[in-house]
């Protein structure tokens, strides 16, 4: 089939939520917004309560990670495609299994044990700032960006 219309690729914890399903959503022009994580694809009530956040004119999806690498060439071109995934990592491996990302947003990434804040909402360890770095060096822009009208900031700065 060809290459997949991918608009975006977001790293949240909180997947699909106000932010993703309706400022993102709106200022893709999505219409199709690809959740790729592993325990979500298994959960049906996590799927439910997203689906209620998501717009009604934006189809949803719930792949884990291999699924989306095994079918997202099968897409079709009038599919415009927005995946929030939840880690570096779930992007890190999309990657490495072929799926021809671009663009990251970094839009969350909650504080925990071990991490350190470097903005109000992503908060990183060396783990994910490794992982950046191999995203970067593959030539795909790693943005911090909460909202499209925010001044993104490239990760790089971090490193």
């Amino acid at each position: 089939m060809g290459e997949p219309n991918i608009l975006l690729t977001r790293i949240d914890n909180r997947l699909i939520h106000g932010q993703v399903a309706v400022t993102w959503s709106n200022h893709l022009g999505t219409n199709l917004i690809l959740v790729a994580n592993d325990e979500v694809s298994k959960d049906q009530v996590q799927q439910s309560l997203m689906d209620m956040a998501a717009p009604e004119n934006v189809q949803t999806r719930y792949f884990s990670i291999q699924k989306c690498i095994d079918i997202i060439h099968k897409a079709a071109p009038h599919q415009k495609i927005f995946i929030v995934v939840r880690t570096p990592e779930d992007v890190l491996k999309l990657v490495e299994g072929g799926v021809p990302l671009k663009k990251v947003n970094i839009g969350n990434m909650h504080f925990s044990e071990g991490k350190k804040q470097i903005t109000s909402t992503v908060s990183v360890d060396e783990n994910d700032l490794n992982v950046f770095k191999k995203l970067t060096d593959k030539n795909i822009e790693c943005i911090i960006q909460r909202v499209p009208d925010e001044i993104g900031k490239d990760i790089k700065k971090f490193f």
